[in-house]
């Protein structure tokens, strides 16, 4: 299964996030490389917010990485979600 985790981020977030920015890129490496999260990246221009998709038995993966993430600890994620996605196109 699929899932994507959404996050709503606090204005300014690019200036914000720099003193998180390691620590937040290591836990996505670390669960890319445990084949946890497919894609992650920031969205709009200026962000305000992100977009990760992790292939999991469970919501429970992306909601663990969601509670690990510095910038949901620090106050930077304002609003974070996850949803089941269903995949009709592409792995």
């Amino acid at each position: 299964m699929h899932y994507v985790l959404l996050y709503d981020v606090v204005d300014d977030m690019v200036t914000r996030r720099a003193p998180y920015r390691e620590e937040h890129l290591q836990l996505i490496r670390e669960a890319h490389a445990r084949a946890e999260i497919v894609m992650a990246g920031a969205v709009g221009d200026p962000v305000d917010g992100a977009l990760l998709v992790f292939r999991a038995e469970s919501a429970e993966v992306a909601e663990r990485f969601a509670k690990a993430d510095p910038y949901v600890k620090q106050g930077l994620v304002t609003r974070w979600k996850v949803k089941p996605w269903t995949v009709v196109a592409g792995q």
